[in-house]
């Protein structure tokens, strides 16, 4: 770490919970961000500010204007652009120094396995049941951290999942296979503000992740009704008969 970083940085290096050594770290880290819309474009952009780095996007989407109501990595300028390239722009202009890989593709289970090999921890943003699926799996197969986050209407969740630890549950603990529910923003709509404070909480966890915080989220699930702004957090327990990490476990010697 330079004399350039130490003053980047001394708001985050003055804390006691990360100082010099938990910077350093966050300056070596590497997470995958899957997703850079309402949830990924706070998390990528709060992860580069921080100092992150290297970030993989994920993302085979281009911008549409239906997405500047709330995904801020994202500008006039980038309609009809790669979201991964309009994110990373962004966050040359936030950091300069945290380096970017860009995906503009939707990737199988082996691919993202082949991601969460390289990277400290795997940042789910996306909207649909199938991809985030997916993604548990690499996580669950990688030993790869978690994080996951969702946001509809006007409420939100956050989830830790840390398959290094063997009490932790998997996003499959929460949801199971088949849910006929429409659960995303084109169909039921979102306010704004939210997906900000749900992608804000994620990078946060990230960091706890990163510089190893004692406290942590495994294990427990965060909800917020940004309707009356209420906050509660409930236990998760692992399930025994999860067909994913449950699975995992049995075939391990």
């Amino acid at each position: 770490m330079n004399d350039s970083d130490l003053l980047r940085y001394s708001r985050q290096i003055m804390l006691p919970e990360i100082e010099i050594a938990g910077q350093e770290k966050i300056l070596a880290s590497r997470v995958a961000v899957i997703g850079l819309g309402g949830l990924g474009s706070p998390v990528a952009l709060y992860l580069a500010a921080a100092g992150v780095g290297h970030l993989t996007l994920i993302d085979d989407d281009v911008v549409d204007a239906t997405n500047l109501q709330r995904q801020i990595a994202h500008s006039e300028g980038s309609l009809s652009q790669r979201k991964v390239d309009s994110a990373s722009r962004t966050i040359a202009k936030i950091n300069s120094s945290t380096q970017v890989t860009r995906c503009h593709e939707r990737l199988s289970t082996e691919g993202l396995c082949d991601v969460a090999r390289k990277v400290d921890v795997l940042v789910d943003g996306t909207d649909n049941f199938a991809t985030r699926y997916q993604v548990n799996e690499a996580s669950i197969a990688t030993g790869t951290p978690l994080v996951s986050g969702a946001a509809i209407r006007m409420e939100g969740q956050i989830a830790v999942f840390d398959p290094r630890e063997v009490t932790s549950p998997c996003y499959r603990c929460l949801y199971q296979d088949g849910s006929s529910e429409s659960l995303n923003c084109a169909e039921n709509g979102v306010v704004a503000p939210l997906v900000g404070i749900v992608g804000s909480v994620q990078a946060m966890e990230t960091l706890k992740l990163i510089c190893g915080f004692r406290e942590s989220s495994v294990g427990w699930v965060h909800y917020v009704d940004a309707k009356r702004m209420d906050w509660r957090r409930l236990r998760l327990p692992k399930n025994s008969s999860c067909p994913s990490c449950n699975a995992q476990n049995e075939s391990e010697p």
